[in-house]
């Protein structure tokens, strides 16, 4: 067979991932959800026949795309090859196997090319309701988090599972958006599968299998070089967080070789009872993508350059939770560890690493009361999302309201006020919640969200942020805590639990700031300026003081 030249290889990887973020595209705009089409809480992969990822979507979170990587894997191991047809499609919402809970579904997809499967394509996104206690942390078991559906067979031969989607409507408090996510999650894995054939056909290829080789080969090569760079040694951090009726430390060692890197969480704390546990796959996606922003950002994204990064943890610490702990609000610090990995690598790198962001998206998982189901009342449930402050970076000042790492857009008023009877009454950023710096850290935001009808709502919450702020980096002050309230006068609320709120009362949200990088008395004059010009900051307040403006 003819060997095809590099140029050749690289025109046809740079299709690929055009054809990968058409697929992203396709689900985002077939989507019901508004925390799928609006604030793109997906992932989307093509992956070679031995179930390698290849490509993913730019747009989607490090905790769908990376778990989506090792997923496929598991599906294609379990589901043979051979037996496969064209138009079958696979999925699975096992948090232990896709995405880390139950709301999470991942489809697969086997791409047929000459009469035989020649790769997949993959896709994950975030179904808004399975029934039990909902989004929430309260549950004591998986349980009690709703429906779990192992890896099976979804379509069959281009043949709807019927049953199985009667089984995920009748389950749900949302039918019609859940049936309507997973339509444009097919409509996802068939798009990539189509343009990937399409692809083939077009350069005159039988099968993935040297450009695969290419993909994979360059990626792990240039993952080396950029480790090459990095000090070998050991490096050790922990962090605390809130964690939910009490403080939990995380716990972290980096141990840097040649050849690849080992983050191990021994010293974590053990599971909690409630629902903020983290199963192994989804930490380890966080992980791994805080590291891979320093060492060889440039890289995309794919088995080769993940291949390097290797992650353990202790079973049964609550970075490594085991079935059946309950696991809704993994994201709460699953969030957290690239914090906690920052901390270690900062020892290695002291210049390249940002200072602690708010990092925990600050997820808000609303739903009717139990007597409107009762009664014949207002029902829905809705999940929005507000993103706090970044920390600094080295050499510019954070990110106001903007979702690191996990890359979710926070929700917009008009599509959140137009799919449920709530009202965004007020959405501003929120002044002097950076932390103080020669880079300053990027701003909270203030939110509050009301009843648009006579009814009471019910909130179910748990973020991080409100008892141990994001710290400084190399002198910087650290950002201001997140803090909850129901009410200008009301009391602060704890960071999670269920809360009530009452109609004609608010739900007041302030998401943290990011710390601040470097002496804040270093920072430059002009920029303080124009900090107190723009509303940024309070004159009078630490956060404005160390240069005459």
């Amino acid at each position: 067979m003819t060997k095809i030249p590099k140029t050749r290889l690289q025109v046809m990887w740079n299709r690929l991932l055009a054809v990968v973020e058409e697929q992203g595209q396709a689900l985002i705009r077939a989507a019901f959800s508004p925390i799928v089409r609006e604030s793109g809480d997906i992932s989307a992969g093509i992956f070679d026949i031995r179930g390698r990822m290849l490509a993913q979507a730019v747009t989607g979170t490090p905790g769908h795309i990376n778990t989506m990587a090792e997923a496929v894997r598991h599906l294609r191991d379990r589901f043979p090859v051979q037996d496969m047809k064209p138009g079958d499609i696979y999925m699975t919402n096992d948090p232990w196997l896709a995405s880390g809970h139950l709301n999470d579904f991942l489809l697969m997809q086997p791409v047929f090319f000459g009469g035989r499967v020649v790769g997949f394509t993959s896709c994950t996104s975030h179904l808004a309701d399975l029934g039990g206690k909902g989004m929430g942390p309260e549950g004591s078991d998986i349980y009690d988090e709703g429906l779990m559906i192992p890896p099976c067979k979804l379509v069959d031969a281009g043949n709807l599972n019927d049953f199985l989607m009667e089984i995920i409507r009748v389950n749900s408090r949302e039918p019609i958006a859940n049936e309507g996510d997973i339509y444009a999650l097919i409509a996802c894995c068939e798009t990539g599968a189509r343009r990937l054939a399409e692809m083939m056909r077009e350069f005159g290829i039988d099968d993935l299998d040297d450009l695969a080789e290419y993909i994979i080969g360059t990626s792990c090569r240039g993952t080396l070089d950029a480790i090459a760079d990095v000090p070998n040694g050991t490096y050790r951090h922990e962090l605390i967080v809130d964690g939910y009726d009490r403080p939990i430390k995380l716990a972290a060692t980096l141990t840097v070789t040649d050849d690849h890197v080992l983050l191990d969480y021994d010293g974590t704390s053990g599971c909690s009872d409630k629902g903020i546990n983290v199963p192994l796959n989804y930490a380890t996606a966080y992980s791994v993508f805080a590291l891979r922003c320093i060492i060889g950002p440039d890289i995309p994204n794919n088995a080769g350059s993940l291949e390097p990064f290797r992650v353990a943890g202790p079973p049964g610490c609550i970075l490594n939770a085991q079935h059946p702990a309950p696991v809704a609000m993994r994201h709460s610090l699953g969030q957290m560890t690239p914090d906690l990995v920052y901390g270690c690598l900062v020892q290695a790198l002291p210049d390249k690493v940002p200072a602690e962001g708010a990092s925990c998206l600050y997820d808000v998982p609303l739903r009717h009361t139990p007597e409107a189901a009762r009664d014949g009342g207002t029902q829905f449930a809705l999940e929005l999302v507000y993103n706090g402050g970044t920390g600094a970076r080295p050499t510019k000042d954070g990110l106001s309201a903007t979702a690191f790492p996990s890359g979710v857009w926070g929700s917009q008023v008009e599509p959140t006020e137009a799919t449920a009877p709530v009202l965004i009454t007020r959405r501003e950023l929120l002044p002097g919640s950076g932390g103080a710096g020669t880079y300053r850290g990027g701003l909270g935001q203030h939110i509050e969200i009301c009843s648009a009808t006579h009814e009471d709502f019910l909130a179910f919450l748990s973020v991080e942020r409100i008892r141990f702020p994001a710290a400084g980096r190399h002198g910087g002050r650290p950002g201001r805590a997140g803090r909850l309230r129901i009410g200008a006068d009301g009391p602060d609320l704890p960071a999670k639990g269920e809360f009530r709120i009452p109609a004609g009362a608010s739900l007041i949200l302030e998401t943290p700031g990011g710390g601040g990088y470097g002496p804040p008395e270093q920072r430059d004059a002009g920029a303080v300026r124009r900090d107190i010009e723009d509303g940024l900051v309070d004159p009078a307040a630490n956060d404005a003081k160390g240069a005459t403006p």
